[in-house]
């Protein structure tokens, strides 16, 4: 049996602006997990997952061995995954084999609920890694990431990669996104193997960072999930209005801003939040925190999109009331919020203040950093 585990993520600054290519984000892989097993079989191959319910989900090849076919074929990321490796194996020469998937998820709770931790992300990358076991491809961590991105953006074009980013590197991450656009028309035309190797990664790029050591990382879940691609694609088509219930932050124009000014203060915030965790920072590294919530809320106001929920609202305004900085992690919308508390910040006070308000405290710690990330 082969077992491989991919780990969640949380944005820390610069979403919705790293959907645009080349734009920066900062992101931290958690230690919580999706777990791949996979077993070699005969006949048919079977992946089983809660998201299929209790029967397996069961496919076969057609005659000539190469291509999958499904008794029906959901929009799935594991398919998706499945098929990109499948294409770069047979590129290779290596002969097709069956194998069943047992896939389990650490990244919701026990009721099912996600916790909006990117577990379509880590399950691509965790299936991605299993099949390279499997096929003895031996790629490289930045190769399967790719391959990773060319399997997720078959399925949501608009993904921008940072989750994938995250879970295939580990640690604390600045991410910025190719074009996937051109990458997608790419592989279509000329196929997954001179996908991975075109020019339109340009874009792309990743590279370890360390949070300053005075302070730590608290997260607080709403309860509430929320749809990443529906706000990004609101946000991307502004209104011309705040979104109902809103008010307008303290900080914000009389005119809604175009996007592009969003993306290049996003750009600048996160340019100096990395600086901050180079400099061992932490004073910097909170007040580009309380910046980023800024931006956020007036992107929420001017887009007419509720990214900063009422139950966020608290939970930011909680822990800055005890002297961290705090704001939505990810499109907001309800899921996590994060906080950078000063080490000698009274947390546990944090995190009672944001139970009382129904948020649930998640014990998270960064990932283990996971192998070199190729700069080609």
């Amino acid at each position: 049996m082969i077992e491989t585990r991919a780990p969640g993520k949380l944005y820390i600054a610069g979403e919705y602006a790293v959907v645009s290519p080349g734009q920066p984000a900062v992101l931290v892989a958690v230690d919580r997990c999706i777990t791949v097993r996979l077993t070699e079989s005969e006949g048919a191959g079977r992946i089983h997952s809660s998201e299929y319910g209790q029967a397996p989900l069961v496919w076969r090849r057609k005659e000539n061995g190469e291509a999958i076919v499904l008794e029906h074929r959901p929009a799935d990321y594991v398919l998706s995954a499945i098929a990109a490796v499948e294409e770069l194996r047979a590129a290779r020469g290596a002969a097709p084999r069956y194998f069943d998937l047992n896939i389990s998820s650490e990244l919701d709770d026990a009721d099912g609920r996600k916790f909006g931790l990117g577990s379509s992300g880590a399950v691509t990358v965790a299936t991605i890694a299993a099949l390279d076991r499997f096929y003895s491809l031996e790629l490289t961590p930045t190769e399967r990431f790719r391959l990773a991105l060319l399997a997720t953006i078959a399925i949501s074009p608009n993904a921008s990669g940072g989750d994938l980013a995250a879970s295939t590197f580990g640690g604390w991450i600045r991410y910025s996104s190719p074009d996937r656009a051109a990458l997608r028309a790419h592989r279509e035309e000329h196929g997954v193997v001179s996908a991975l190797e075109c020019s339109d990664w340009a874009g792309f790029s990743a590279r370890r960072i360390t949070p300053p050591s005075s302070l730590d990382l608290l997260v607080g879940w709403t309860g509430s999930p929320a749809s990443t691609e529906h706000l990004v694609k609101r946000v991307h088509t502004p209104g011309t209005g705040a979104a109902p219930g809103a008010d307008a932050p303290a900080a914000a124009d009389a005119n809604p801003r175009p996007f592009a000014s969003f993306t290049a203060e996003s750009h600048a915030l996160v340019d100096d939040l990395v600086a901050a965790c180079d400099d061992d920072d932490a004073e910097q590294a909170l007040q580009t925190i309380g910046r980023a919530r800024t931006l956020l809320q007036r992107l929420g106001f001017t887009s007419g999109s509720l990214i900063e929920t009422e139950t966020l609202r608290r939970l930011c305004e909680i822990a800055e009331d005890h002297g961290a900085a705090a704001k939505p992690s990810g499109a907001g919308g309800g899921d996590c919020g994060i906080a950078l508390a000063p080490n000698h910040t009274d947390a546990q006070a944090i995190l009672t203040g944001w139970e009382a308000e129904g948020i649930r405290p998640l014990p998270l710690s960064a990932h283990r950093e996971e192998g070199e990330i190729d700069d080609f």
